[in-house]
């Protein structure tokens, strides 16, 4: 699909650069409009046609199509690490690993001492007669 083609499908002039937050709104009013769902059985696979068209022009419009600056590119690399490439990335990664680590060494070493510590305790105040058990 042509991005002048997305656009107009979408409601936007043809030759305009909308912002991906006016893409987003324009699509999710086009969907609400044309949804399926929402239509009676005899019209159904009309609007289903649309629905499918207003998505593909959603994704061709998302998807930068000649736009400088990719957003989905940029916004890929925020959820896969976390930070922006542009604020460094992972260069502070440490800073965050290893107080973390201290936290669940604590955690782990003294909660294991003191079940150790509570295990002996009710061992020598109950002591089994059974040989199987500790």
């Amino acid at each position: 699909m042509q991005g002048d083609e997305a656009r107009l499908l979408l409601g936007f002039p043809p030759n305009s650069r909308p912002t991906p937050s006016q893409i987003k709104a324009a699509y999710r009013k086009k969907v609400w409009e044309s949804h399926p769902d929402l239509f009676p059985v005899h019209e159904k696979r009309s609007a289903e046609s649309k629905f499918k068209l207003i998505a593909e022009a959603y994704t061709c419009l998302q998807s930068g199509s000649g736009r400088e600056g990719s957003y989905s590119a940029t916004y890929s690399r925020v959820v896969r690490t976390g930070v922006p490439k542009a604020h460094g990335g992972r260069r502070n990664r440490g800073l965050i690993q290893i107080p973390f680590l201290l936290i669940v060494l604590g955690t782990v070493g003294l909660g294991g001492l003191n079940a150790t510590r509570a295990y002996r305790k009710q061992k020598e105040a109950c002591p089994s007669h059974n040989p199987f058990l500790p």
